[in-house]
């Protein structure tokens, strides 16, 4: 190109950078910053995540079904989740709804007990955004639904008392969980047999009496578990069908089926 040529063109970069927005060197900025972080979580996935979750995410990895027996015989059958759906269990959002960033993180750092999936205690701040991005790649849903409002639970003072223990013990008869739980809460009630989750595999009504819950056994966990449900599986949410004093009175009840609640008499 001759000098002319070259003088003439100078006018006609500058317009091109004048006129575009710095927004957009900024969104190129934010991409490629995106998909470093998709690439890290990828490779955190691939090491630690695959071997269950499999390579596209759909639970579908070497190792697809978990089996372990329980002190009374009955055999559980664990499957790897699904993050194609975006349906998730534990949830700190309504029934219907996806889980929070927050939600994801607490679950990978901490695990969930009696399922086998193991906490990841010792992963790095950037790994854990990283593979977080990831999992949420998977599913469209993160892209095409708003996030839902977070749910709270502030544990009452009340809650593990007497009065709310024979509360929650008549909700959870109203209710008919025994159906399902039984009335011990051993999970051998007369429909245990007969309850599959959203991808038709059958799944076991849980044992309380057993061991720790999946999400955790304290009372706020189980409050978030009545309130949100267990998305996926046969546990509804009892947000709308249930008032919050009807619930943490549950809360009650399944903390005395746990051995986890006295009988003392606090005031209500």
């Amino acid at each position: 190109m001759n000098l002319f040529k070259q003088w003439a063109l100078f006018p006609a970069l500058a317009l091109f950078v004048l006129l575009t927005p710095p927004f957009a060197w900024a969104q190129d900025d934010d991409d490629a910053a995106y998909e470093a972080l998709l690439e890290k979580g990828k490779q955190y996935y691939n090491v630690n995540c695959r071997i269950c979750h499999g390579e596209k995410g759909n639970g579908k990895g070497f190792v697809d079904i978990i089996r372990y027996a329980e002190k009374d015989g009955r055999v559980i059958e664990t499957f790897p989740r699904d993050f194609t759906s975006g349906t998730f269990k534990f949830r700190s959002s309504s029934t219907g709804c996806l889980p929070s960033p927050d939600d994801l993180q607490q679950i990978i750092k901490n695990g969930i007990d009696r399922s086998f999936m193991p906490p990841q205690e010792k992963i790095s701040d950037q790994d854990l955004e990283g593979v977080t991005e990831y999992v949420m790649a998977f599913s469209d849903r993160f892209e095409e639904e708003d996030l839902c409002d977070v749910i709270s639970a502030a544990k009452p003072g009340y809650v593990g008392s007497a009065k709310s223990i024979d509360k929650g013990r008549e909700v959870y008869k109203r209710m008919k969980c025994a159906e399902c739980h039984g009335d011990e809460g051993k999970g051998d009630g007369t429909k245990a047999n007969e309850i599959v989750d959203d991808w038709g595999k059958k799944i076991l009504p849980f044992n309380f009496v057993a061991g720790n819950l999946k999400r955790g056994s304290s009372a706020e966990n189980i409050y978030m578990t009545f309130t949100t449900g267990l998305d996926g599986s046969g546990m509804p949410s009892y947000e709308d069908s249930l008032s919050e004093e009807e619930r943490w009175n549950m809360v009650s009840f399944t903390l005395k089926l746990m051995g986890l609640a006295g009988e003392e008499e606090n005031a209500h």
